[in-house]
């Protein structure tokens, strides 16, 4: 069945969510502030908006992916905003990575509105989207979360309900801890197999099965290895939830010594012009200092 969904951001994330909803069938009308990327989803079918306002008009879900709480709450809650033109009932699933402590906040507006909010942010990044295999941490009401599911369902394999307004975007920091401090041990690693001579290429093979593989490991050694920085993420994201983790870990009191450290270094590469890169080149972390001794 084809549901009708207002996509509100269509950047790498949100343009990889938008080609798979439209390859599987489903009715979507897209906004986002750079026409060229709402005209790369029109040429595959969909409907430009020229406002979040017009995009949310008599639709079933809007999915907003975007990149900061305060864009997510003018684009939900602001002037031509989801909210001015969404009819009640209406699901509002947001796929971005934001704070919990905001997510809470525009549930509750939503609420007031006689709307319902799900954050459900993502893990997988825009290889998964497209094949329809993201993994997505939901919170929010129950009816609400089964509801969204109806829209998600195309572009996910794992769905999990988490809890209340703001447990998606909690279980979302959890990953980033995992996937930031995977990323750091992995590169870390092939730089030492690279210096002592050994295939770095085969070591994934090597590994397989064993206590230390990982989806990271297959994908991003051979990738560390060879350096292929091919965008399908940002190290300045990671950076922006590195911080909201140690955020959270203030407020809750939680010791996160490997995350401070692991967060300083991505800072670092953010600082020394590589943040709008690919997650993989964390790797001039590396092979960088080392280049550094040498000379």
């Amino acid at each position: 069945m084809s549901e009708k969904i207002a996509l509100i951001g269509a950047g790498a994330m949100g343009g990889a969510i938008g080609t798979r909803l439209l390859e599987t069938g489903n009715s979507l009308t897209v906004f986002d502030l750079d026409t060229a990327r709402v005209d790369a989803l029109v040429a595959q079918g969909a409907v430009a908006a020229a406002s979040a306002a017009e995009a949310s008009r008599d639709v079933d879900f809007v999915i907003t992916s975007l990149n900061a709480s305060r864009i997510v709450g003018l684009a939900a809650f602001g002037k031509d905003g989801v909210a001015d033109t969404a009819k009640p009932g209406t699901v509002i699933i947001d796929m971005s990575s934001i704070e919990p402590d905001a997510t809470r906040k525009f549930a509750k507006m939503a609420a007031e509105r006689n709307l319902a909010w799900v954050d459900s942010p993502l893990s997988g990044g825009a290889p998964k989207a497209l094949i329809g295999e993201l993994t997505l941490m939901a919170g929010g009401e129950a009816k609400d979360v089964e509801r969204a599911h109806v829209a998600l369902k195309h572009v996910a394999s794992n769905y999990t309900h988490m809890g209340p307004s703001g447990a998606g975007q909690t279980t979302k920091l959890i990953n980033q801890v995992l996937c930031g401090l995977g990323f750091m041990a992995v590169a870390e690693a092939t730089q030492l197999a690279l210096d002592a001579g050994v295939d770095a290429e085969k070591i994934p093979q090597a590994l397989k099965g064993g206590r230390a593989d990982s989806a990271l490991l297959q994908e991003y050694l051979p990738r560390f290895a060879t350096k292929d920085y091919r965008r399908t993420g940002r190290i300045d994201n990671m950076v922006k939830d590195l911080n909201m983790v140690n955020d959270l870990a203030r407020q809750t009191g939680t010791s996160m010594p490997m995350t401070a450290l692991c967060t300083e270094i991505h800072r670092m590469l953010t600082a020394a012009g590589l943040g709008g890169e690919d997650q993989a080149a964390v790797m001039e972390f590396f092979s960088g200092a080392k280049e550094e001794i040498e000379t």
